[in-house]
């Protein structure tokens, strides 16, 4: 074979992979919306509305004869849907790998969750179940299709190129939340000019979260390429395939002590993006309007965030670069026992602080764990890692209520989550990157 027939094979194949990543990005461009308008702003307040207009005169739903308090639904809602979603993604990323045919899951994943979110347009008056059913379907969803999304991430990149990539792909996905979170408080704030109810707006922006993910997961389902990696094996029910993931991964000890280290600090993080408005509105005395402004800061912050980070890591290493922004988050948390209430304005300092670390620490996770795991297992350690983003972060939200309950101070509670991104630290610290990335089987960059 000439050497101009090798160039010009390596040259097709660079921009094959160039547009594979271009495709690749668009798919966290398409679900992040779902994410922050529906899960994190609209879902929550609306569906336990509808859940109070259905209660008795206790306070209380009754799904299948269980007495519920309707302020509770929504997160026992959230809590099956993680139960849901760790039965599912050991069994379908092993299915992955197994058949090599990422795509047609990932459509079945994405489609699902897409008509999920879609079909709440239909949620109004007393049907808190369908919005609860709605809810699990979506939410589990999501999670299987992002377990299958990050899995591409080491065919689609080589490891020199993996933070950049990762990076761009979690800034492409706040920046499409921050556009559409946008468009919704418009429409929500300014409804009776459109000449809707505010139900009628809070549905329009839950249903159109669905038809942008949908319309959009099309890119990614055109560009992105199945690949044979391995024989064919048996696949075991999802718990129990679980348990086979992760007596493979005791053959990988350092892959799992890095596996550790991110449930640690990454509990942290969701418990920070979930307990930071009830912080601002409990203890600080803001307003609805504040909070949301400051979400919203939070998602634009995040885009140039994971890119500076990415750049970041190119000159010292990704772990480093992780590791650096546990530092920052554990001031940033630290300042926030003296914001002072009432106060705007250091709150939106706070959100800008959370932004400019929250995308490029969970980029740089990802692009880090990419090396770590086996050829031809991608989907299988992807799911591990997707449990350990969603369904194992529990620990944070425990610690804080119970803070809050012991000493009776929101000030506390946020303080009291430094534990995990100082233990974070202490744990990634020690994991030999370059050993890990080499027993798992795979090069290692200049750069980690």
């Amino acid at each position: 074979m000439s050497t101009d027939t090798v160039r010009t094979g390596a040259a097709d194949e660079a921009a094959g992979l160039r547009r594979e990543q271009r495709g690749w990005y668009v798919y966290d461009w398409a679900c992040s919306v779902y994410s922050t308008s529906v899960l994190t702003v609209f879902l929550g307040p609306y569906l336990t509305s509808v859940a109070e207009h259905a209660a008795d005169g206790d306070g209380y739903v009754h799904p299948l004869g269980i007495p519920i308090r309707a302020g509770s639904f929504f997160a026992y809602s959230v809590s099956l849907s993680v139960i849901v979603a760790v039965v599912l993604m050991p069994l379908v990323g092993s299915a992955a790998d197994r058949t090599g045919r990422k795509k047609p899951l990932l459509a079945a994943a994405a489609y699902t969750g897409a008509a999920a979110s879609t079909g709440m347009f239909f949620l109004d008056g007393d049907r808190y179940l369908l919005g609860g059913l709605l809810l699990v379907v979506a939410n589990a969803a999501q999670s299987v299709g992002m377990m299958l999304y990050n899995s591409y991430l080491p065919q689609i990149a080589p490891p020199e190129q993996r933070d950049a990539v990762s990076s761009r792909g979690w800034a492409f996905g706040y920046a499409a939340a921050s556009l559409v979170l946008v468009a919704d408080l418009v429409l929500y704030s300014a409804h009776d000019s459109f000449g809707l109810s505010e139900t009628a707006a809070v549905r329009l922006c839950l249903a159109s979260a669905g038809l942008w993910w949908g319309a959009f997961t099309l890119v990614p389902l055109r560009r992105l390429r199945d690949r044979h990696t391995r024989a064919a094996h048996a696949t075991a029910p999802g718990l129990r395939q679980l348990a086979a993931t992760v007596r493979d991964m005791r053959r990988h000890p350092l892959t799992l002590a890095f596996l550790l280290a991110y449930l640690v600090y990454n509990d942290g993080i969701q418990t920070v993006i979930t307990q930071a408005s009830v912080y601002g509105s409990e203890e600080l005395g803001l307003g609805q309007s504040t909070l949301i402004g400051a979400v919203l800061l939070v998602q634009v912050l995040a885009v140039a965030g994971a890119l500076a980070m990415g750049r970041l890591a190119r000159t010292y290493g990704a772990q480093r670069t992780i590791l650096g922004s546990l530092v920052a988050w554990t001031l940033t948390l630290a300042a926030g026992w003296f914001l002072p209430a009432r106060a705007p304005v250091w709150f939106f300092a706070l959100a800008a602080g959370i932004g400019l670390v929250l995308g490029g620490s969970q980029a740089l996770s990802r692009s880090l764990f990419s090396h770590l795991v086996p050829p031809g297992k991608e989907a299988e350690y992807f799911s591990a890692y997707e449990m350990s983003d969603r369904g194992m972060s529990w620990l944070g939200p425990l610690l804080f209520g119970v803070t809050y309950q012991l000493t009776g101070s929101y000030r506390s509670a946020i303080f009291s989550l430094v534990a995990f991104f100082v233990l974070g630290f202490a744990l990634l610290a020690r994991v030999p990157v370059r050993r890990a990335i080499h027993e798992a089987g795979n090069p290692v960059p200049e750069k980690i």
